[in-house]
């Protein structure tokens, strides 16, 4: 019950963040290339191709995400059990990691960048998304634990 009630809507929620983030990180990179090319790209072009990208990334790369963010997450659980008081620093680490190793894993996999936003410096905003993702489940487990310790869960 712990899980369905603590862990899997926290985890949800930080999912659902990091997956916007990294989509909107991804969005903004290729427009401002095209940008840097000569292309004009009003601001209700940007909306649309974010909003399109979202529901376009959802399927693949929010799945990749969930599935990467959930080994990184584990991983960084059974560590913190260890290291007392240390647990948003691990899964702040645990989702740069996890966007990293799958980023990676997938170029060398298929010899090709499967995000477009992943290139150059929007590699490094994709591992930031990762971060916040780790950050925001951290703090969300934590807050949880601390509600149910306070109302005897």
């Amino acid at each position: 019950m712990h899980f369905l009630t603590r862990i899997l809507p926290s985890f949800l929620v930080s999912w659902l963040l990091t997956f916007t983030l990294a989509s909107l990180f991804h969005s903004q990179y290729v427009v401002n290339q095209l940008v840097n090319v000569g292309v004009v790209v009003g601001f209700n072009d940007r909306v649309h191709l974010t909003l399109e990208d979202w529901l376009g990334l959802l399927p693949t790369y929010g799945a990749i995400i969930a599935i990467a963010l959930s080994i990184a997450f584990l991983v960084a659980w059974f560590i913190a059990k260890k290291l007392k008081n240390q647990g948003v620093q691990l899964f702040t680490i645990a989702g740069v990691v996890a966007f990293a190793t799958a980023l990676i894993a997938i170029e060398s996999i298929m010899n090709i960048t499967i995000i477009a936003g992943a290139r150059g410096w929007g590699f490094y905003a994709q591992l930031f998304a990762g971060a916040v993702g780790g950050y925001v489940f951290a703090k969300l487990i934590k807050e949880n634990k601390h509600k149910a310790a306070h109302q005897g869960f």
